[in-house]
């Protein structure tokens, strides 16, 4: 993107020049002084909370042209579940738009106006699951964030990102906020406006970043795959996810945990309000593990403290009870057709252990000679299936095949199938196991030998 010259806005600040181009080995000697992104170029639009505003918003959208920028707030620790409760637009010829959702059933409105349109995101991951609660999901993704990733650049955040390819400095001091909040804080409105402000100068900086490394096809397979996944679907037993559930080695206070958890749902999805402000997962694990009978108890057991602990103390002692007296107790763990832990396979299964050892640092050098994160060139989860179980044959054919059947798009085979295929072939035996044995002072043998050779 070639600079552009500064341009005035409704309020009479000049749009900061962005920076000169930078290349991705470039930034130790080219990064331009930052210029603090403050003020929208047309100013802070008014929030749309109105159908005919609502209307007025979409027909602008629709005449625009290009990509348009496509952002959400939510509320994540405050209210119930991930909605948004503010969507910001940017579209070339329909300048930017606010809109509150929670007036409307949904923004399919604004969806139709898009339609055919490449949505800019950043993170698409974290804002299509809310976006697609209002009706909204794109026909056509530009992921900056994963965009970043593939360029190699050395932060991807929002703002780092911005920084390094734009020369622009945008605060971030609002991300965490409560934007359920109502009427909306005029700097909180600027803060929304500037995230979607320059996504598409963004994005035609990475494209030539990424054109350059020949790395644009990456990009465009990985943007592909992610809307051809859609919304993923709900979680089996949610309530395993509570933090700390690994410190639970009994079914009955793993029962108690769950009871815990839906009841603490449930109360949480009827206030609108974020489940761990009732009671943390930790109050609930500990209360779990010390399965207290009387109110007293539960109100001295760890975390059970506040408003919610003392008021709905019977609530909570009740879930308890019925854990306390279920005959059938869930499963400590779920079937799963996941690997183990690669820290025992060299126990379970050593050839399983040879093909990850050899495989991974092969897989490093191929990330780091084309400046891309390992995990991007594969996913880790499917690294220790495939070396885990095989194909029975292996050659270059079974071998991309298995990586296509986990999901691993036509970029990452072609660059990994050839890579596992050797590694697989060839494995390297593993390092000798160090012992373990105490010294008199405590130390281990190989703690030991290595105090030696830096003494």
């Amino acid at each position: 993107m070639t600079p552009q010259k500064p341009e005035n806005n409704t309020t009479g600040d000049p749009v900061a020049e962005p920076a000169p181009h930078i290349t991705v080995e470039g930034f130790d000697s080219r990064i331009p002084v930052v210029i603090d992104l403050d003020t929208p170029r047309e100013g802070v639009p008014l929030v749309i909370d109105t159908v005919a505003g609502l209307e007025r918003c979409a027909a602008a959208i629709a005449a625009g042209t290009g990509p348009a920028g496509v952002d959400a707030e939510r509320a994540s620790g405050f209210r119930y579940g991930q909605r948004a409760f503010l969507v910001q637009i940017r579209r070339e010829g329909a300048g930017t738009w606010l809109i509150d959702p929670e007036p409307f059933a949904d923004l399919q409105i604004i969806n139709e106006a898009l339609r055919g349109v490449e949505w800019i995101l950043h993170a698409a991951s974290q804002d299509l699951p809310c976006l697609s609660e209002l009706g909204m999901w794109p026909d056509k993704l530009f992921d900056t964030e994963l965009a970043a990733r593939l360029a190699g650049l050395p932060r991807v955040g929002l703002a780092a990102v911005i920084e390094q390819l734009l020369g622009f400095g945008l605060a971030k001091e609002h991300s965490a906020a409560d934007w359920s909040t109502r009427p909306l804080p005029e700097p909180w409105l600027r803060y929304a406006a500037l995230d979607v402000e320059v996504l598409a100068e963004l994005r035609e900086e990475l494209i030539e970043l990424l054109e350059k490394d020949g790395k644009l096809e990456f990009a465009l397979q990985e943007f592909a795959g992610i809307l051809a996944a859609g919304q993923a679907p709900p979680r089996i037993d949610p309530w395993r996810k509570t933090s700390g559930l690994h410190q639970i080695r009994d079914r009955r206070q793993l029962a108690a945990v769950r009871e815990l958890w839906q009841e603490r749902d449930q109360l949480a999805r009827k206030r609108d309000v974020a489940p761990g402000r009732l009671i943390p997962d930790s109050a609930l694990v500990a209360a779990a593990k010390a399965l207290p009978a009387t109110v007293p108890q539960l109100l001295s057991t760890k975390g059970f403290h506040g408003r919610s602990a003392q008021r709905e103390a019977p609530r909570w002692l009740r879930c308890i009870a019925i854990a306390r007296n279920l005959e059938e107790l869930p499963p400590l763990h779920l079937p799963t057709n996941a690997p183990p832990p690669p820290r025992v396979w060299s126990d379970r299964d050593p050839d399983a252990a040879q093909r990850l050892s050899t495989a991974r640092p092969r897989l490093q050098a191929a990330a780091d000679e084309l400046n891309i994160p390992v995990e991007n060139i594969l996913t880790p989860d499917f690294l220790r299936r495939i070396a885990w179980r095989p194909p029975s044959t292996i050659d270059g054919a079974t071998v991309a095949a298995e990586l296509r059947a986990l999901g691993a798009r036509e970029w990452q085979v072609t660059l990994a199938a050839p890579i596992l295929t050797e590694a697989f072939l060839n494995p390297q035996p593993l390092p000798p196991k160090q012992p373990k044995e105490a010294t008199a002072n405590g130390t281990t043998n190989a703690a030991a030998n290595t105090i030696k050779l830096h003494s």
